[in-house]
């Protein structure tokens, strides 16, 4: 899976930003002031929350995911060399969903009356 595709999709969502604070190594996507996404290290991986920490453990006892340093159980962490793009871009996409819809409602309800900011 090539980074710079993964990039471009996680800086297209609506209301991401994107930042640097675990220096230039680990770039961190942020939604409401959660991170939903990190790129980075060695080998290069994706680390994503899950569903659950049930789902988080299936991945990672079927090979497909490991834990994901410093972070909660529910996340995960993978190999973006042995990851299909398809696979990479729907974790992506569901840990911003997930993260976003735990956002308190009146965050929510904020960025919903807010406009997307422009893709270019």
């Amino acid at each position: 899976m090539e980074k710079s595709k993964l990039t471009q999709i996680a800086d297209a969502l609506p209301h991401a930003s994107r930042e640097m604070p675990f220096g230039p190594e680990v770039e961190v996507w942020k939604i409401g002031g959660k991170i939903f996404a990190a790129i980075g290290g060695e080998p290069l991986g994706l680390t994503v929350k899950c569903d659950s920490i049930e789902t988080a453990r299936l991945l990672i006892d079927l090979g497909k995911a490991m834990k994901a340093p410093y972070f909660h159980a529910s996340w995960i962490r993978v190999d973006l060399a042995e990851t299909a793009q398809d696979d990479a871009i729907s974790r992506l996409q569901e840990s911003y969903r997930l993260v976003r819809g735990a956002l308190p409602k009146w965050q929510r309800t904020q960025l919903d009356d807010q406009p997307a900011p422009e893709i270019e």
